[in-house]
């Protein structure tokens, strides 16, 4: 009977099934220009979301074993209501906090204030989100305590210069020590970590970068990449036969030095700003002589000037003979 009545109002209206269609289509154009525009607009709103918080704080879990959740007015668009309420629903977001802004409470509980956290609205709330106010002062994380210890880095290297080019010193490493968490009996066996190969060829002009550390299985480090830098100069070579000489030689003894002289080659920085053979002296170290095996001694060298990168000292072993005066 309905579908009766409904056909003889249509037949007043003159409405066939095509002007039903295209009137249905419109309204649900509307609707959806109606609703884009509402979303569109921005709104003052309460939003919270559920976060994990990820910081390297040394002796404790790079990850928070709680979630808090962290609630604050903002303004933003309604689509963007509806996205971070939607994501809130879900699991817990993780945002990394830089470990100053994260204060030391008690034992393995940090907290970070409304101050510092509004530093971190885009990657808690998203894009186009306004911070108004956080209805919390503080927010508070536990990070449990982890097995951990410190080690050195060690830079595995392959490094070659252009001809009367060289290194000024040793490659330099920023951080040059992490720290390691895991179980003891990995702890235990470890006293070092290596850089990956850093390759450096031909160089002829300080360079520097950043390298990622080779993983140790079972343990995690407190970071994995360190800054690398080397000065590189050019240099001259500067030829020079020297005395060899003995200091602290105690009272009634004598120390004779064989042979007595020696030839050094000196690469210095260039361009030179003095000469490098004036005022430098070398010796044999009476205490070298009697920890040494059979009197072999390397010579030291005292008063190198500055510039000086280098000296080589030809012959590398001398021959000491000690004597008792009368």
């Amino acid at each position: 009977m309905w579908k009766e009545r409904l056909h003889n109002l249509l037949g007043r209206l003159h409405l066939d099934g095509r002007d039903i269609s295209v009137f249905l289509m419109s309204l649900l154009l509307a609707f959806s220009i109606w609703l884009i525009h509402n979303l569109s607009l921005n709104y003052s709103d309460t939003l919270s979301m559920p976060v994990v918080a990820r910081c390297e704080i040394e002796g404790h879990s790079n990850v928070s074993s709680n979630s808090s959740m962290i609630a604050a007015r903002c303004r933003t668009s309604g689509f963007s209501l509806l996205r971070i309420r939607h994501q809130a629903k879900r699991k817990a977001l993780n945002v990394r906090f830089d470990s100053k802004d994260l204060h030391h409470k008690d034992g393995e509980i940090f907290y970070i204030t409304a101050a510092e956290l509004s530093n971190y609205v885009t990657e808690i709330f998203g894009d186009g989100v306004r911070l108004e106010s956080f209805l919390s002062e503080t927010v508070q994380f536990r990070f449990p305590f982890e097995n951990n210890k410190k080690v050195p880095v060690q830079a595995v290297q392959v490094v070659s210069f252009k001809p009367q080019y060289m290194a000024m010193g040793q490659i330099r490493l920023q951080p040059d020590s992490v720290t390691i968490y895991g179980e003891p009996f990995h702890l235990e066996h470890i006293d070092r970590v290596f850089t990956r190969t850093i390759d450096l060829h031909n160089l002829k002009s300080s360079a520097h970068g950043v390298i990622r550390l080779e993983p140790v299985h079972g343990v995690r480090m407190s970071a994995t990449e360190v800054n690398y830098s080397l000065d590189v100069t050019r240099f001259v070579e500067i030829r020079s036969e020297v005395s060899v000489g003995v200091r602290n030689v105690p009272a009634g003894k004598k120390l004779s030095v064989y042979p007595s002289t020696a030839s050094v080659v000196f690469k210095c920085a260039f361009p030179l700003s003095q000469d490098p053979t004036e005022g430098v002296q070398f010796y044999i170290d009476y205490a070298d002589f009697k920890s040494s095996i059979g009197g072999k001694c390397i010579a030291h060298a005292s008063r190198v000037p500055e510039g000086v990168i280098e000296c080589t000292v030809t012959p590398e072993v001398f021959d000491c003979v000690e004597e008792g005066r009368q």
